[in-house]
């Protein structure tokens, strides 16, 4: 059962009505299931609209930010708990630490190096925690069809591009990501009895 999930998203609202909206629902759902949210603690954009919706729900919420942006005073005040971290690196790797799964919002270049890095990391196996895109208005269509491309070049394995979990609606999403995640520790354990 999925207890943690870090969300990447951007800094920006967007120019979609629909992202801020579909943010902010996707915090609230979150915290209506009992599961924490990790993400880049800022009080701006889609990060502020994910975790003002799981905030307004009730639900825990956990920022990692290094404390370079703190001090810009982009940090929300509000969250569960704040943790203050060196570097942009070791943000990354704190999330991850705390996570059980990771999912990409609409965002920019963060965003997308953010996820893309987790994505690398299952791949090589070094974590076997789920990754999943939230498709609002198919804002990540282009992108998942140039994914598509560099699995017929032969640059990704199409068992990696297909174990990438893509909804528009997010309680689709988060039922699909326990799902995912049952069956990757069914397979955890399956190969450790076997080993």
């Amino acid at each position: 059962m999925i207890t943690s999930l870090c969300v990447f998203c951007g800094s920006s609202p967007g120019l979609e009505p629909a992202y801020a909206s579909a943010a902010r629902q996707f915090g609230s759902l979150i915290a209506q299931r009992g599961i924490t949210l990790v993400y880049g603690g800022g009080d701006v954009g889609l990060m502020g609209e994910v975790a003002n919706g799981a905030l307004g729900a009730g639900g825990k919420v956990i920022g990692v930010m290094p404390r370079h942006l703190i001090e810009k005073e982009v940090a929300h005040r509000n969250l569960t708990e704040l943790i203050a971290v060196s570097s942009m690196h070791e943000r990354k790797m704190k999330m991850a630490e705390l996570s059980d799964g990771f999912v990409a919002l609409p965002g920019g270049i963060g965003t997308l190096e953010e996820i893309f890095e987790a994505i690398t990391w299952t791949q090589l196996g070094l974590q076997q925690k789920p990754c999943a895109f939230l498709n609002t208005a198919g804002f990540y269509t282009k992108l998942l069809s140039f994914l598509e491309f560099v699995v017929e070049q032969r640059f990704v394995k199409e068992e990696h591009y297909k174990s990438l979990l893509v909804e528009s609606d997010g309680a689709k999403l988060l039922d699909r990501l326990s799902a995912y995640q049952h069956v990757a520790i069914e397979k955890w354990i399956d190969r450790s009895r076997k080993a």
